[in-house]
Formats: structure tokens, C-alpha cells, sequence
């Protein structure tokens, strides 16, 4: 067959058109989950505390409401309504292996949102999980999958979004797919801080910066000797965002050999356990610095540390000199340095002080009793030997301060004082905090005493609770035309031990109202109601953590 020039033109157009369109389809397979310009307020992996943050805060221009969009085609996986934590949140499967995450969600698309207010009338309860089949809700690349908001646990409105290895779900950082941030900013180090012959009480020296040019500090020359290991205080910026967030690298050498390498692509949730070995938990509780300490903890066993032997702790010897660089870095490579010199001197011969208080050794169990009142710390409780201030005062049992991580909680038990079985059961076991109203600990009751765990040390004593939760009407009352009313709204509130549940009918339907505990709001909306009844007898029921009870009655009317 042979071929004209007209021929050889068609077909090269034909393969131009054809390639132009698979290199369509390739940029197409992926797409950003909002519709604006991509700013942070929290990255990937930044230490939150108690946990490695999972994904990207992507900021809504301080609003609620903005289109949120499926990044590829997929099906929903799994759907979870909460009044805390991801409060509404899409979990989407896509054909690569990968599950995209979409959380504080002010509502879900309509299709997906008639799915789940379907199973939260059949199960009678706002918060629930759902884990659909493949093919219930399938969606498509760019598909709208909810809005964005401010439900559950979070502290403004943004969209959390979260990339996961659908083998394990462990989060992988979102910056690895084709997500555009603008940065050009270096991570800023604040403070250097130097750990001579570490205890788990013992603050590190800190050390002035000098700022030698944009990207390089120094300090003055470091004298010292035994085993070091430094810390700083730090953090990253992204372009037109004045957020403080977490550093994604770095590394420290040591007269140029690395001893550390810190790099979050990606983690397991069971990391987070071992947060407080990273940063420094005792300045942070004890002098409010949050210091990301350069050192693995021997206890330290993270997913993502390949080398054990590079556990940033080094020797100094007397009359030795050392080079100190650490360089850190963000994911789009903006890097900041800190060089400095270390002096080996001979180590201080005076004698060690002799820690005050009870020594716990992770090792062993302790029991520490006080008449009616006992603290029970089983093997394992700390990382390391602690010494701590424990003591009976009155109804109350001081179990030292906040100040060292507990790997286990401590178990707390109390004999009844004095009461009447109604008492009992409004009362549990508290944990005192200075200027701040008591957190009641989830309490066992046994026949003669209290039992309760806490995650954290502290004072302690058992407090009852006799006032039941309020409710009150905010935008009706009783006996009101609501003809022209979209939405009916309630103030849920409980000042001390919390509400636990609540429920509410119309005409003795349960109805569903929509939980905001930052707000202590219930809202239902009247689109609920298949027919339009005309008098509506309103009945809501509320429970605290202790028992104590409301029910709030309403008669109110509607197309008079």
C-alpha cells in the first residue's frame, strides 16, 4: 500500500490528535479537591500533640460552604458522622490502590447525603459509620462529593484532606500526587537547644542564633562534653499563608558524617504513641517550648525509621573540637542551615543531685495506696525511669503533675465516701485542672469504690455531678406559626460532665437533629418531614455522662 503526501498528512494529524488526547486523559485521572487557589494552615505529618497530622488543612477563606471535589474517579468506601475528631467525613477508593479523605465537612453531596440521612432515620442517631459496597455511591473525577466546613474536631473552617495506602491506610503525604502549593519560604528555626547527658527532668541549655546570611545560622562555640544531642525550636510557611507548620526534613552531621534523618513521606497511626520522645514533653509542659529534639529514643520504633544506628546522639571528648550542621528543609527543597562548633572539656566532677519523689521504673508495677484512695502504675506505664511527688490531701489524690508521657494509663481508685445510691451515681472521678473546669474521667462503679484510667498525670477526686443538661429554644417558642421556617434550632448544654446522648420526635417520630457541640447547638431541618402536619408536638430528651436527665416539650404549628 502506498501512501500520498494527503495520505501521510491524515494519518500524522490522526496520531498528533490521538496522543494530544491520552495526554488529556493522563492529566484528567487526577484533580485538587477545592476549586480555589491551595493555601495551608497545617502539612503533612506536623506533630499535633497526641497524634502525626494525616494530611493537609486546606484553608475556605474563612467560610463554609465551598464545593469539595472528588480528586478521581472511585467509589465511597466509608462515610463516618461524629461530633469530634473528622466530625463529617468521605472516605473515597480509587483504581490505583489509593483512598482520599475529605473531612470537617459541613454536608455531603445531595446523592451521598440522601444515603446517610436514610441510615441515620433507620438507626435513630446523628453520629454513625457506614462502609458502602463498590457499588452504592460510585463517583467520577471532579465530581461535587459534599461542601466544606467546621464539624467535628476542628477549630475553624477548612477542608482536611488526606491521601492513604488503601493496604493499610497509612497516610501518605498528599505533596507526592500532583497537588500545587506555592512555597518559597525556608522553614524558620527559632531556638537551638543543646541536651548534655539527658534525663527525662532535666531542661536542655539554650543557645542565642546568629543569623550569618538568609539561609544559614550559627551560635557561639559550644563547650561540653559526654553524650549530647540538640533540639530546635521550629517550624514552615507556605507562600501567602501565616501558619506555623511542621518541617518535612532534616539532617544532622556530624564533622560531616550523618547522624539523623528525619523525613515524613509517610507514617502509621500507631506512630503517634511515640510523639513525645520527638518533642521534648517536659520543657513543653514545664516551660510551654515546644523543642523537636534531633535524637531517636531507644524506646523510639516508628514505622518510618530506616536506620536505627543514626539515632542523633553523639560523644564529646575533652579537648576535641566537633562540627555541627543541621539542615532542614521542606517538600518543594526551601532549606535552612544551622552550623556551629562544639569544644570537648573535661565533664563536671561534682556529684549528681538526688532526685526527690517515688521512683517508678518501667520495668516494674506500683501500687501506691492511701486509705481510701490508691493509684495502681502497671510495667510499662512510663518510657523511662521517673521520679515523682505522690501524695494523699484530703478528698483528693495528687498524683504529681503533667509533666512526663504516660505510654499506658494509670489506674485510680477511690472508696465511696458517704452517700445515697442517687449520689453515687451522680459522682466520679475527676481530674483537677488550675484554672480550668474538672475533666470527669469515664468512671466504673463497683459496689464500694470508683474506678477510673487516665492518659496523663495530675490531681485527682471524686465529684458529682447533680445538674442535668439545658435545653433551650433559640429561634422559636412554644406555641409559634412556623409556616415560613427551613430549620428548627435547640441549645444543647452541659457545663460539667458532658452531654452523652440525646434524642428527639415530632408527633413522637423520631426526627434528626444535627449535633454542633462547639456551638451546643441541635438543628433539624423541616425537609425531613414527609408531610406537612399542622401541629407539631416537639419533645427532645438529653443525658449527661452521669445520668442526670432533661426533656424539654414544645407545642408549635405550621400551615395554619
Amino acid at each position: 500500500m502506498t501512501f500520498t503526501n494527503k495520505n501521510r498528512f491524515l494519518l500524522y494529524f490522526f496520531i498528533f490528535i490521538l496522543t494530544l488526547s491520552q495526554a488529556q486523559n493522563r492529566e484528567k485521572l487526577w484533580q485538587e479537591p477545592l476549586d480555589i487557589p491551595l493555601l495551608l494552615s497545617g502539612n503533612f505529618a506536623e506533630l499535633r500533640g497526641t497524634h502525626f497530622h494525616a494530611g493537609l488543612d486546606l484553608k475556605t477563606n474563612g467560610r463554609e460552604g465551598l464545593e469539595v471535589k472528588s480528586i478521581g474517579s472511585g467509589f465511597v468506601s466509608r462515610i463516618r458522622v461524629s461530633t469530634s475528631s473528622y466530625g463529617k467525613v468521605l472516605y473515597l477508593n480509587h483504581p490505583n490502590g489509593t483512598v482520599s479523605v475529605y473531612a470537617h465537612l459541613k454536608k455531603f453531596a445531595p446523592k451521598i447525603e440522601a444515603y446517610v440521612k436514610a441510615r441515620q432515620y433507620e438507626k435513630q442517631s446523628y453520629t454513625l459509620q457506614l462502609l458502602p459496597k463498590a457499588e452504592e455511591l460510585k463517583v467520577e473525577l471532579g465530581e461535587l462529593i459534599g461542601y466544606s466546613g467546621n464539624t467535628g474536631g476542628s477549630s475553624g473552617p477548612h477542608l482536611h484532606f488526606e491521601m492513604r495506602d488503601g493496604r493499610d491506610q497509612s497516610p501518605i503525604n498528599p505533596l507526592s500526587f500532583p497537588i500545587k502549593i506555592e512555597d518559597h519560604q525556608r522553614p524558620q528555626i527559632q531556638a537551638f537547644y543543646v541536651y548534655e547527658n539527658h534525663t527525662p527532668s532535666k531542661l536542655p541549655k539554650s543557645y542565642a542564633l546568629t543569623q550569618k546570611n538568609d539561609s544559614l545560622f550559627t551560635t557561639n562555640l559550644i563547650k561540653t562534653a559526654g553524650q549530647i544531642h540538640v533540639g530546635l525550636g521550629i517550624f514552615d510557611r507556605q507562600d501567602s499563608s501565616y501558619n506555623k507548620n511542621g518541617v518535612y526534613r532534616i539532617q544532622v552531621w556530624v564533622n560531616g558524617i550523618e547522624i539523623y534523618n528525619y523525613q515524613m513521606d509517610r507514617f502509621l497511626f500507631t506512630d503517634s504513641k511515640f510523639i513525645p520522645l520527638i518533642v521534648d514533653y517536659y520543657s513543653l509542659r514545664e516551660n510551654r517550648n515546644k523543642i523537636h529534639q534531633l535524637y531517636w529514643h531507644p524506646k523510639t520504633k516508628l514505622s518510618f525509621l530506616k536506620d536505627r544506628s543514626k539515632n542523633g546522639r553523639f560523644e564529646v571528648e575533652p579537648g576535641k573540637s566537633y562540627q555541627l550542621l543541621i539542615k532542614t528543609s521542606d517538600y518543594s527543597n526551601n532549606a535552612t542551615w544551622v552550623e556551629t562548633y562544639i569544644e570537648g572539656v573535661e565533664a563536671n566532677k561534682s556529684e549528681p543531685e538526688t532526685p526527690k519523689g517515688k521512683s517508678i521504673h518501667p520495668e516494674q508495677d506500683y501500687l501506691f495506696e492511701f486509705g481510701e484512695k490508691s493509684v495502681y502504675f502497671q510495667k510499662n506505664t512510663f518510657f523511662d525511669t521517673v521520679h515523682l511527688d505522690i501524695e494523699s490531701s484530703g478528698d483528693s489524690l495528687m498524683v504529681d503533675r503533667d509533666r512526663f508521657p504516660l505510654v499506658a494509663p494509670l489506674v485510680l481508685q477511690f472508696t465511696y465516701p458517704s452517700m445515697d445510691s442517687l449520689e453515687r451515681a451522680q459522682s466520679a472521678i475527676a481530674l483537677l485542672r488550675n484554672n480550668r473546669r474538672p475533666s470527669l474521667l469515664n468512671t466504673a462503679r463497683k459496689s464500694s469504690h470508683l474506678t477510673a484510667k487516665s492518659s496523663v498525670l495530675g490531681t485527682f477526686a471524686v465529684l458529682r455531678d447533680s445538674l442535668a443538661p439545658t435545653i433551650l429554644p433559640i429561634n422559636f417558642r412554644d406555641g409559634q406559626n412556623l409556616k415560613n421556617f427551613r430549620y428548627l434550632k435547640i441549645r444543647l448544654k452541659d457545663d460539667f460532665s458532658g452531654v452523652k446522648n440525646y434524642s428527639a420526635y415530632i408527633n413522637d417520630e423520631w426526627v434528626l437533629f444535627e449535633h454542633e457541640p462547639k456551638t451546643n447547638t441541635l438543628t433539624f431541618d423541616f425537609n425531613d418531614l414527609e408531610d406537612k402536619p399542622r401541629r407539631l408536638d416537639l419533645k427532645v430528651v438529653a443525658n449527661d455522662r452521669v445520668g442526670n436527665s432533661t426533656t424539654y416539650r414544645a407545642v408549635l404549628f405550621q400551615n395554619p
